[in-house]
């Protein structure tokens, strides 16, 4: 492969002394993404990525058959509120899904809220919405270019008509109605500095209610803590109405305190948890005994009862124990607890009483995810309700709706989506591998059942490891499209994820964290001595903390792989605290700042372990310039530092999605295009 000329990048003198250690950084000045040099080496990075890419013949042919894909009608699973239901739904290409309001799931829905009008490319997002109890009133927040910062509104379902209220700088927030929907809870920070929205750090969130009709000016602060500049708060009000339960965060720890408000007293915020010692997850209340899912005393997960009356450990009532399996999420459907539970990286689902007597499984279609996450795409169902609806997808099924009935023990499909692409040739199995200290690594395969054994295939591995993060079966109509391109799929479970639990998540995380490159390592060989694959016809993907999973694999073993898609990653692993929301991110990575977690950031940060003249595999990075949660400095760095290095002739190239943030909220229009710009890429560096 003839090797490129890359457009010049300036060095500069820039030397940090890290506790004794000196450190270059020639490129900082690339962190500064609005000056005017940083947008003049943005325009000549993409002339040269975008010049290239043109070059592949099969290009255009690869984002023609994306967009045919990608044109069938998706939907979310049905909210009901208020006696009514409301769904998301997308005709096929539009850039962002629809919310519907339904009389009945028979009836003809009808349109409350088209985020494809609030901007003519598509690149304002709905990022959040949540119904007052009656579904009278949408609080709905959007955010613009893929930025984190949200703006809150209030729409009449009636009348579909927005009412005067908004409310900026809101971040990491959802909204909580109380049960009167005279209003809600939501958080925000201060208004950041001009110029400084997608940069500067983010700290001192608080707590206000807004009451409807009145201006933001008017919203009352509820809960603050000028001493804790890094604590954030979820507020959530109870099923009946009555608590204001607040979970208190510090980062991406995922760990958090509790404190609560009885909203029918006068009295200040009780810390029920007062130390930051376990996970705590809400579930629901009867009266003053609230249930959680916590990690305390059980890494997998239990349910327990709190009664509020007497806080004290002591008391303390397990419902449902650890179990070999993770305990993922419960919710109280039909009065009864509905727990979905990890099972080797897939999902399963079971039944309980209120007193925790197991009730069976629900079956579900085949190995796959349930989204819970958030209960307005797929896990919905209250207290009082016959029925679940949930939302079910696999590397083979796109997302299906069912409805669970439990009189009858039955879940009926919804909704199917009609999609032109015949599954039946490919197959999905789970494999174990052993990483280099002998721990089982799980990671699922999907490719054609009669994989050639003679000839290694393409193959993409992709990973996350981090934040607790589990990566179960799910499905993305990219990979389809590299599928027919004779690709072979592998996705792979590493720790610091939370497949198995808070004792897997901490086995990747600080100075664990290369048992975390060591397994996605342990993967990448298994696929080559498997005979699956070869190093040259191997390709590595993962965003955000998969893409330092990327970058840090690359530079450790450059010769393993045969083409890296590091994407939004966090590559500076000394300076990732400075920015946004970073900080927030030492509770897995660590921080520079201490001498002990020096010493092993710098072992592996992906910039600051690129070797000059070393033969780097075909790299395209992919980053967007309005990302403010890993800000593109990351990207732009080591870019440019690694073109510098390259010493062999495989392209290194990096594509920067303007209006584009961390990933949320893209256009299907930007999305088809950058992966029909990725898989071009791999047709042409393993020589499909």
């Amino acid at each position: 492969m003839e090797r490129l000329t890359y457009p010049p990048t300036i060095t500069v003198e820039q030397i940090d002394d890290y506790h004794g250690t000196s450190v270059s950084d020639p490129y900082r000045w690339l962190e500064n993404t609005d000056s005017p040099e940083t947008k003049a080496w943005v325009e000549a990075q993409n002339r040269l990525t975008f010049g290239f890419l043109e070059g592949i013949p099969q290009r255009s042919q690869i984002r023609q058959r994306l967009t045919e894909l990608w044109d069938y009608p998706k939907a979310w699973a049905p909210l009901r509120k208020g006696g009514r239901y409301f769904q998301l739904r997308n005709s096929g290409l539009q850039n962002q899904d629809v919310l519907y309001v339904l009389n009945s799931l028979e009836a003809e829905p009808r349109l409350l809220l088209d985020p494809n009008t609030l901007s003519t490319d598509g690149t304002v997002a709905l990022n959040g919405w949540e119904l007052s109890e009656d579904g009278r009133y949408l609080a709905y927040a959007t955010s613009a270019s893929g930025s984190d910062w949200l703006t809150w509104r209030v729409r009449e379902v009636d009348s579909g008509q927005d009412l005067p209220d908004l409310i900026e700088w809101s971040k990491f927030s959802g909204a909580a109605w109380t049960k009167d929907s005279a209003g809600f809870f939501y958080a925000a920070y201060d208004r950041p500095a001009e110029g400084q929205e997608f940069q500067s750090a983010n700290y001192y969130q608080k707590l206000y209610f807004h009451r409807l009709n009145t201006l933001q000016t008017a919203d009352v602060l509820v809960y603050e803590r000028p001493d804790q500049k890094e604590w954030g708060f979820s507020p959530l009000v109870s099923e009946d109405g009555r608590y204001l339960i607040v979970s208190v965060w510090a980062g991406t720890d995922v760990r958090n305190r509790l404190f609560y408000k009885d909203l029918q007293s006068e009295g200040s915020f009780v810390e029920l948890i007062r130390e930051l010692e376990a996970n705590y997850n809400f579930i629901n209340n009867d009266g003053p005994v609230f249930y959680f899912r916590t990690d305390l005393a059980a890494p997998r997960g239990r349910l327990v009862a709190i009664d509020i009356r007497q806080p004290d450990k002591a008391h303390w009532r397990t419902i449902i124990p650890q179990a070999q399996d993770v305990l993922e999420a419960v919710k109280i459907v039909n009065q009864q607890f509905v727990a979905i539970y990890l099972h080797d990286a897939y999902h399963q689902m079971h039944r309980f009483g209120l007193d925790g007597t197991p009730l069976g499984e629900i079956k579900l279609p085949m190995i796959g995810t349930i989204f819970y996450g958030n209960e307005n795409w797929g896990f919905n169902g209250g207290r009082s309700d016959p029925d679940l609806f949930y939302a079910f997808q696999s590397f083979a099924c796109p997302t299906t709706i069912y409805r669970y009935d439990f009189a009858s023990d039955t879940s009926q499909v919804l909704f199917s989506p009609p999609i032109a692409f015949d599954f039946s040739p490919y197959i999905t199995r789970q494999v174990f591998v052993a990483s280099k200290d002998g721990t089982q690594v799980p990671m699922f395969l999907v490719h054609k059942r009669d994989l050639p054994t003679s000839s290694p295939q393409p193959t993409l591995l992709y990973a996350y490891g981090g934040f607790a993060y589990a990566l179960t079966p799910s499905f993305a109509i990219s990979r389809l499209a590299w599928l027919e391109l004779g690709g072979v799929l592998a996705v792979a479970n590493l720790r610091g994820g939370g497949e198995y639990g808070e004792e897997w998540h901490q086995a990747g995380t600080l100075e664990r964290k290369q048992n975390v490159f060591d397994d996605f390592i342990a993967c990448a060989e298994y696929l080559i001595a498997a005979g699956i694959t070869s190093s040259e016809k191997l390709a590595i993907q993962g965003g955000s903390n998969g893409g330092l999973l990327v970058g840090a694999c690359m530079t450790q073993r450059p010769e393993l792989f045969g083409a890296a898609l590091p994407a939004v990653g966090v590559m500076d692993m000394l300076r990732f605290h400075k920015f946004t929301i970073g900080w927030a991110w030492t509770s897995d990575y660590g921080s520079a700042d201490d001498p002990a977690h020096f010493k092993f950031l710098y072992a592996y940060s992906p910039l600051h372990n690129l070797k000059p003249g070393a033969h780097y595999p075909a790299t395209l990075v992919t980053t967007a310039d309005h990302d403010d949660r890993v800000v593109p400095g990351h990207s732009f760095k080591f870019a440019a530092t690694l073109q510098a290095a390259q010493g062999g002739p495989a392209p290194v190239l990096i594509r920067i999605q303007t209006k584009a943030g961390h990933g949320f909220g893209k256009p299907t229009a930007v999305v088809i295009e950058e992966y029909a710009d990725m898989w071009a890429f791999l047709v042409k560096a393993l020589g499909i």
